[in-house]
């Protein structure tokens, strides 16, 4: 290839990088930089069109044989990704952000990036780590919080141990089959030599700890309610695409069987259990979320138990329902004063009757999340169960959907505050900021993915 069409398939994360070394120059030459968000949202917008423009022009490429390629369907799951950080940064503009906030953010945006086009593991490595260590650095930045610290540590260390096991699992795969290649992974799922099934189990379980699968779980709840909003929103929709779509990278098209089915099906299952179960006692919305995400990701792993041909459109789509839900929750959640008081779930109470607009955006994104239809939700989740029935698992579809039933409840409660529940005369409402231009760019999306769904998904 030429440099040319090297450059031009690159795009997106050329921009990226360009907008991350402006922002660390403007900090350098200036004493209180103030352009650093308008720098930000250009950044983002223009990576996004640029990979749109990619899925448009059906551009297939290899910059870099074996190590990254460009898809069409890969760079439309980038530009709809990268779409997800523009609400994240209108979060970040109403917090008053420290900051150091966006070069972190275009730093994480560019790993994902990477993810997305890997081909071996050496990019795959690449990729999973610029993502993720500016978060754990992000979560940090929540100094309103008294806990971020704790939260902070806590995700570091769990991230570090699925590193290490995701290195001894590519250790042992390139032992046995002396490749790099993720095609190695595939060959590797069917493979009787116990060393291959050794690093096959490794890779899954450092995949199912950044995923917050159980039992593996125990760091998404106090990084949730220990970061600030925007990190929040940030973990449970980007970081959470980043590794489902590194996991569609590894297992691609490719067939299953047991015990890989077993083990794809079980801890998903008792996520999705445990998740909707845990999150029913929680008082925090960002803790109910973070236990929200324990089972939504329990839904995406169900995604590969299905026929490969649809497991990109299905794990893609639902990605993007369940992303567009929680940024519009976030983006209407009632915020002011004193952060650990404005999080609790109580202070939801008479919303509708002091802030009809943040409630009826909130009430919107509880009922997506829950599945109930005509909300993307509801169509995300029955791609996934379709198809896991298709495969033949009706009784792993069955018991998914019993288990997808116990989150109904606190999604219902949160409209039961806001709709049916008095406000508390004691307590002075509190100021509801919400960010205007985020809230209608995610109902603008959700309204896409519930009207349009074949259009959609007859481009992934």
């Amino acid at each position: 290839m030429s440099w040319q069409a090297i450059f031009a398939a690159m795009l997106p994360e050329h921009i990226l990088l360009a907008g991350l070394v402006g922002l660390i120059v403007l900090e350098i030459v200036a004493d209180h930089p103030r352009g650093s968000l308008g720098v930000s949202i250009v950044t983002v917008c223009l990576a996004a069109v640029a990979a749109l423009a990619l899925n448009l022009g059906g551009v297939h490429a290899d910059p870099f044989p074996g190590q990254y390629s460009v898809l069409p369907g890969m760079s439309l799951a980038k530009a709809l990704v990268l779409a997800f950080a523009l609400p994240v940064l209108l979060f970040a503009r109403e917090e008053r952000t420290n900051l150091r906030f966006y070069p972190l953010l275009l730093s994480s945006l560019y790993g994902f990036c990477l993810i997305v086009s890997a081909e071996s593991f050496l990019t795959l490595f690449l990729g999973l780590e610029l993502m993720s260590l500016p978060v754990y650095v992000l979560v940090l930045l929540g100094i309103r919080r008294p806990d971020s610290a704790e939260a902070a540590l806590k995700y570091l260390v769990l991230g570090g141990t699925a590193t290490a096991l995701f290195l001894m699992g590519v250790a042992l795969l390139y032992g046995g089959a002396a490749s790099l290649s993720i095609a190695a992974f595939a060959t590797a799922l069917h493979s009787p030599d116990v060393m291959a099934r050794a690093a096959v189990v490794l890779i899954v379980t450092a995949f199912f700890i950044k995923a917050a699968i159980v039992p593996f779980h125990a760091w998404a709840p106090d990084a949730y309610e220990g970061a600030s909003i925007p990190v929040t929103a940030f973990m449970a929709t980007i970081i959470k695409a980043g590794v489902l779509l590194a996991v569609v990278r590894l297992v691609g098209t490719e067939p299953l069987a047991r015990p890989m089915i077993d083990l794809l099906a079980i801890l998903p299952l008792v996520s999705i259990v445990w998740g909707n179960l845990a999150a029913m006692r929680q008082t925090s919305f960002r803790r109910m979320i973070a236990y929200s995400s324990i089972a939504h990701a329990g839904y995406l792993f169900y995604a590969f138990l299905g026929d490969g041909a649809t497991r990109f459109q299905g794990v893609v789509f639902y990605l993007v329902a369940y992303g567009l839900a929680n940024l519009l929750a976030f983006a209407a959640l009632p915020r002011g004063g004193e952060d650990i008081a404005a999080d609790r779930l109580d202070n939801f109470k008479g919303l509708f009757r002091r802030r009809p607009y943040a409630a009826l955006m909130i009430g919107i994104a509880m009922l997506s999340l829950a599945g109930i239809p005509p909300f993307p939700g509801f169509i995300a989740k029955f791609l996934i169960f379709r198809n896991v029935m298709a495969a033949g698992y009706t009784t792993y579809a069955v018991l998914g959907l019993v288990g997808s039933y116990l989150g109904i409840y606190f999604y219902l409660r949160v409209i039961q505050f806001m709709f049916m529940s008095a406000d508390e005369p004691e307590k002075a409402p509190g100021t509801v900021r919400i960010a205007l231009a985020a809230s209608v760019l995610c109902l603008v999306g959700i309204a896409i993915f519930a009207l349009l769904p074949g259009f959609v998904l007859a481009r992934l």
